[in-house]
């Protein structure tokens, strides 16, 4: 586990300066909306991190070669988030058409049959779902990943929070005995805290949709390979609920540019406030910002310490399932 963490880390801190370069000179940049002087962002740099959690995943095949199968599956479905998320920037896929490609993702699982569609529940335990499960799957990564994209919008909000869910996810698939999915896990967070430290405020890269999308189809494969689908979606829940109120309030799949509302604008001091505008959708930033305009690292800071307690509610969640 330690080394597939290094291997995430180190791959993926060496691969940053030279592929931020790139974007920027070929003019592949995002603006940083939540600044005063808009700054001009290299994006897509999120490749780092498929490239960073492949290679783990690869180095990871030699350790536990029984799991082939598994590491075939996992770099198959997360490759073809990654590979929507391009095409999305290429061409405008479209909010609609977006998570249908992502859920294709699912296709490597179910062809190569490496899912167990016995899942646990607290105080019910081991359930049947021979038939839905297989259904669920593609639901699961298209819900994963495109509400690990919809948290994408502060200077390190997606890798910092994804980066806690995955921690507690790790510590769930341990306490399962499941070291070969935490070992595969570990190469994901390696590698989201490398990017994350470019990232983080004042952000010097973007993800991009490669990059989140690529992120939230892991983990929900990861969820499926360690078995711990439900301490997962505890895990996830910041994500889940900031994506579902956004859904709510538009009442349609949407991207961001679309929605002339935003639901956060920009003081003149650079704090961060809530657009009074009830057309603005409802989000896990507005809520955050609800009592008073805070400065963009607190507006992060607080969705840390909300990934954090759902992460612990994820363990404690997994306990349960253990003890009963």
């Amino acid at each position: 586990m330690v080394i597939t963490i290094l291997i995430g880390f180190i791959t993926t801190v060496l691969l940053i300066p030279p592929v931020s370069k790139f974007m920027f000179k070929h003019g592949i940049i995002g603006i940083d909306v939540h600044k005063l002087d808009r700054p001009k962002i290299p994006e897509l740099c999120g490749i780092t991190i498929v490239l960073g959690v492949t290679v783990s995943g690869i180095i990871f095949s030699f350790f536990y070669p029984e799991q082939n199968m598994w590491i075939l599956a996992f770099i198959s479905s997360t490759l073809i988030a990654a590979i929507v998320g391009i095409l999305d920037r290429i061409t405008k896929i479209g909010p609609r058409l977006k998570p249908v490609l992502v859920a294709l993702g699912a296709i490597p699982i179910i062809f190569l049959a490496v899912y167990n569609p016995y899942p646990e529940f607290p105080f019910i335990g081991v359930t049947r779902l021979t038939i839905i499960y297989p259904l669920l799957i593609p639901i699961a990564l298209a819900v994963t990943a495109n509400s690990v994209n919809m948290l994408d919008v502060f200077n390190g909000s997606m890798t910092g929070t994804c980066s806690i869910a995955i921690l507690g996810m790790i510590i769930c698939m341990l306490m399962m005995g499941r070291v070969d999915a935490a070992a595969l896990a570990a190469g994901l967070l390696g590698s989201l805290l490398a990017f994350h430290i470019f990232n983080k405020y004042p952000a010097k890269i973007f993800a991009g949709d490669v990059g989140s999308l690529f992120i939230g189809a892991s983990i929900g494969v990861l969820a499926i390979y360690g078995r711990i689908e439900v301490a997962a979606i505890t895990a996830m829940m910041p994500h889940i609920m900031n994506a579902f109120y956004g859904l709510a309030t538009v009442g349609r799949l949407y991207e961001r540019k679309e929605i002339s509302n935003r639901p956060i604008r920009v003081l003149e001091d650079g704090r961060l406030d809530v657009n009074k505008d009830s057309k603005a959708p409802i989000t896990l930033a507005r809520m955050i910002l609800a009592q008073r305009p805070l400065k963009e690292f607190e507006v992060t800071r607080r969705m840390f310490i909300l990934s954090a307690v759902s992460a612990i509610l994820a363990v404690f969640t997994q306990l349960l399932i253990i003890w009963c």
